[in-house]
């Protein structure tokens, strides 16, 4: 039997299933990096450990072993399944019959890393730059197909001293459709810890990153609050609507609202010049995502909006346009159908933003 076993980021973080793996094993089969690193829970079984590049050499002694009757893990750092040990076993085995095989399942660097910046991971994509077995225009093709449908982009291997390349040309790809300010997190692991930072995508100095790196890209929703990295989801948050606000949508259903500029309300620009008021109360409010430059006064516990004027767009008034007449029927609404208001906003952010 061979157990391929994901020993994570840090010892750590190793699950209980990895501990039992390792401890029910004869032999042991790893890069040199990674055995040194769980030593001392090797004691008394054979370690082989390989060098990087010998991977093959790995899975074949594994092989080998289990053949010969042998108990025998197979480490990866991380998880196994992502960029490690358990591709290349599944591969070398389609030559062979009668050997048993099980992944142990690790905590993988995208789940690491994301945990130190903050909440940063919705939908996303993982995608490793190392060009050592893939073709540069397949990594430029997965980068293009991840950014244009809006990921969050999580790079391995991003850059070592002699290969700068796919770095280079996934950023410039990037920079192409996503904001310069949009958050990317960096996560650098070493000997003595993590490094964890956050910059704009434009201030994202590519001489700072190396092999030992992780990048998370954020998408269009990801934005930075007390210094991490947050991915809104869209959860509906409890309100009462203010009597302002249901006075204002009473006249908006009945027609009787201003579009566009309201340059005679005396409160005009209150965000600034030109500006939109075709809703002078936010339909989506409050919608709990900074993103948009909405932010919670932590005292008082009250969205405020001074910071946003997306909704003050044309474009954003167009597209709001377009669907709110068949979601908002009456001033109840704006609760009752909260769900799909929010949804209605991500999709208007999405294209306007």
């Amino acid at each position: 039997m061979i157990k391929i076993v994901g020993i994570g980021p840090r010892r750590e973080d190793m699950t209980l299933r990895a501990l039992k793996a390792l401890e029910e094993s004869e032999v042991v089969i790893g890069y040199g990096g990674y055995t040194r690193q769980i030593k001392d829970l090797l004691e008394g079984k054979q370690i082989i450990s390989k060098g990087m590049g010998q991977e093959v050499d790995r899975a074949e002694l594994a092989i080998d072993y289990s053949k010969k009757g042998f108990k025998v893990a197979v480490i990866s750092s991380g998880d196994p399944g992502v960029y490690g040990m358990a591709n290349v076993i599944h591969q070398v085995m389609g030559k062979y019959s009668g050997v048993e095989v099980e992944v142990i399942p690790g905590v993988t660097a995208v789940n690491y890393s994301a945990a130190l910046l903050g909440a940063p991971l919705h939908d996303f994509a993982v995608i490793s730059l190392s060009d050592i077995l893939t073709p540069l225009s397949e990594i430029k093709r997965k980068v293009t197909a991840a950014v244009e449908a809006d990921f969050i982009i999580a790079f391995y291997n991003p850059r070592s001293k002699r290969r700068t390349e796919p770095l280079n040309e996934a950023l410039k790809i990037i920079r192409k459709v996503r904001k310069p300010q949009t958050p990317v997190g960096i996560v650098k692991t070493g000997g003595n810890g993590s490094e964890v930072r956050i910059v704009p995508l434009d201030k994202l100095d590519e001489e700072s990153v190396d092999m030992n790196t992780t990048l998370l890209v954020g998408n269009t929703f990801t934005y930075v609050d007390d210094g991490k990295m947050v991915t809104p989801r869209g959860y509906i948050l409890p309100y009462s609507t203010h009597p302002l606000a249901d006075e204002f949508y009473q006249k908006y259903l009945s027609g009787e609202c201003n579009e566009g500029s309201n340059t005679a309300c005396e409160y005009y620009p209150c965000h600034s010049h030109p500006q939109n008021c075709t809703f002078c109360y936010c339909p989506f409010y409050p919608c709990g995502d900074s993103s948009t430059g909405g932010h919670w006064i932590k005292e008082k516990k009250v969205w405020s909006c001074d910071e946003c004027t997306w909704i003050h767009q044309d474009d954003t008034v167009e597209c709001i346009q377009g669907k709110l007449p068949k979601l908002l029927e009456k001033v109840e609404d704006l609760q009752d159908k909260k769900k799909e208001l929010l949804k209605l906003r991500r999709e208007c952010v999405y294209s306007t933003k």
